[in-house]
């Protein structure tokens, strides 16, 4: 069940193999630290190879130390795990961009990364500041060629500190900034945005598929709603009538509908919970996925949800605030 190759995984443009279903590590600031390392724990446990976490969400420590514990217990190989790290937004000079991934590194324990991508599009004043803000409490943006840090992240692939390297939170004309770019070395293997039946990114898809760049779902099940940056009042996807319909007629979870969906548009999805129950739930609609003959229209009825509502992310949020 550890083999990256197997049909549950989906092959990069750089020949590397990338699990279809992740493990998210997010947490909201009021949620212990310790939680994220015993929810990875769990999910290896139960068979998830692929764990997504990132500079921003100030776990990477722990999710390190829940890894090794899961290698020393002889539950998996490092060549079994798939993790994901991401530069955040006031790391995008060149010269700031392999030592964040060192810093990366240092906690984790690792010797590489199997992915590193570019967290939002847009840089923010350098220092060790998260959201560095003027008096005004606006965030202090800066001028930083996006070109000019991919060629960073190449030089970091190069050196062998990770395997692959991607995108977050670009739209088409973003990574074709990119993709245009005079000399360059290798394409972004993948680009990681919000999506969900509300937001279902079918053009980006669309788009990303002909140029052979993986799609990566977060906030697939719409459960991070952050009141700092969302609607209270905004629907709640998994509440959604249309969703727990199909989920009850095929005896499936709403969770595992909306999983599903995506897993069948070839979208790889990062599923994030800290309940043990869900997690093994979630696990689940990969396990289904890889065995299934079902028709690829079982879940279409989703389509009509599209733009119900737009984000239930505080990042795509902050992308409107700063672009």
């Amino acid at each position: 069940m550890t083999d990256l190759k197997q049909s549950y995984s989906v092959r990069l443009n750089d020949g590397h193999f990338m699990p279809v279903l992740g493990f998210g590590t997010y947490a909201p600031d009021h949620t212990p630290k310790s939680q994220a390392a015993e929810a990875t724990k769990v999910a290896i446990d139960v068979g998830f190879r692929h764990i997504d976490s990132a500079y921003l969400y100030q776990n990477e420590e722990e999710v390190g130390q829940a890894i090794w514990e899961k290698i020393a217990d002889g539950t998996v190989k490092r060549e079994d795990i798939f993790y994901t790290t991401k530069l955040w937004a006031t790391f995008l000079r060149p010269e700031l961009v392999r030592p964040a991934l060192e810093s990366s590194l240092k906690k984790l324990g690792l010797d590489y990364v199997d992915l590193f991508i570019i967290h939002v599009p847009f840089a923010m004043k350098a220092g060790e500041e998260l959201l560095p803000k003027n008096a005004s409490g606006e965030i202090i943006l800066e001028t930083v060629d996006l070109c000019d840090t991919w060629e960073a992240l190449e030089k970091c692939k190069d050196a062998g500190l990770t395997k692959s390297i991607g995108v977050s939170n670009f739209n088409h004309k973003l990574l074709e900034l990119i993709l245009n770019k005079p000399g360059l070395k290798y394409k972004p293997t993948c680009n990681q945005v919000e999506c969900h039946p509300y937001l279902n990114q079918s053009k980006l898809l669309e788009f990303c598929k002909s140029k052979d760049i993986v799609l990566v779902a977060y906030s697939a099940l719409g459960s991070q709603r952050d009141p700092q940056w969302v609607d209270p009042d905004s629907p709640h996807l998994l509440e959604e009538p249309i969703l727990k319909s199909i989920a009850k007629k095929h005896s499936r979870s709403p969770g595992q509908v909306a999983l599903r969906y995506q897993l069948q548009r070839g979208v790889v999805v990062l599923a994030k919970s800290f309940s043990e129950k869900r997690i093994k739930e979630n696990f689940q609609v990969q396990v289904e996925q890889s065995h299934s003959r079902v028709s690829h229209g079982r879940w279409s009825g989703l389509s009509p949800l599209h733009g119900k509502m737009q984000h239930v992310s505080f990042i795509p949020v902050l992308l409107s605030t700063v672009c």
